[in-house]
């Protein structure tokens, strides 16, 4: 029997069924599960109806640690259930280290990125040929603070796609940083409320129009900001990878003549 009791769990971009298989597992035989509040669809506890929850958003650090280490020693199965990826803005690592000073075990279940439901739910690809072949995942500067080198301006500069996380609340802002940064004015934009979640609400723009959208709309929170010529562009070269005069290891080319 494994000896590991905590799982750090992705619980996907919002719908109940896209957590993984391995993840829903998890859930289903915790004893104990602690969710990441408004950020985690709440039907994902449906799951397992006889564990003990707790609501991170009403819980310090400590106080998380301290439901882990209980657990740990009572020899109870905890999933701790982050939103999306645990790996992109979970705030994991924290937890993670306070875990191995205390010398408990723990592993890592990854989960769908909010980025990833906002393409399926416009039906994107994110890496076009000839268009932009780079997906720049990033935030504006808030209470968390951003490196220098990674301000907007200088991935702006890239003219690449980008998803841009926990920034709706200063729009107007962003949209001025990706014009300084090189991105033209009309350059497809698009703001996804709760992506893949059953209130979800989708909007095309440009990235001059990201705050007014936003406000005519009445998001306020809680989006991901994508941007971008992949969003609106019909001007992109078909893959080599299945073009009739291509060979690969599996599939020698053909005469197209």
């Amino acid at each position: 029997m494994s000896d590991i009791r905590i799982h750090f769990v992705g619980a996907g971009p919002g719908a109940k069924d896209l957590i993984t298989v391995r993840g829903q597992k998890a859930i289903e035989k915790a004893d104990v599960i602690i969710y990441a509040g408004s950020l985690v669809n709440p039907e994902l506890l449906e799951y397992n109806k006889n564990a003990t929850i707790y609501n991170s958003a009403l819980m310090t650090l400590e106080e998380v640690i301290e439901v882990m280490k209980d657990a740990d020693e009572k020899r109870k199965d905890l999933v701790r259930l982050h939103t999306g990826d645990p790996s992109i803005y979970g705030a994991v690592r924290e937890q993670m280290d306070e875990l191995d000073k205390l010398g408990i075990n723990y592993d890592s279940i990854p989960g769908v990125s909010a980025c990833f439901g906002a393409a399926s739910s416009l039906n994107l690809e994110y890496t076009l040929p000839d268009v932009s072949q780079s997906l720049i995942i990033t935030r504006m500067e808030g209470k968390t603070l951003v490196p220098k080198l990674e301000s907007i301006e200088s991935f702006a500069a890239h003219k690449a796609t980008m998803a841009i996380y926990l920034s709706t609340s200063m729009l107007k802002e962003l949209q001025e940083r990706l014009i300084d940064g090189g991105y033209e004015i009309d350059t497809p934009a698009a703001i996804v409320y709760k992506a893949t979640w059953p209130d979800e609400k989708k909007f095309i723009c440009s990235v001059g129009e990201l705050e007014k959208t936003a406000r005519d709309n009445q998001i306020k929170k809680t989006a991901l900001i994508l941007v971008g010529d992949v969003i609106g562009t019909a001007q992109y070269s078909k893959s080599r990878l299945y073009a009739a005069d291509f060979s690969t290891e599996f599939r020698k080319s053909k005469d197209v003549n």
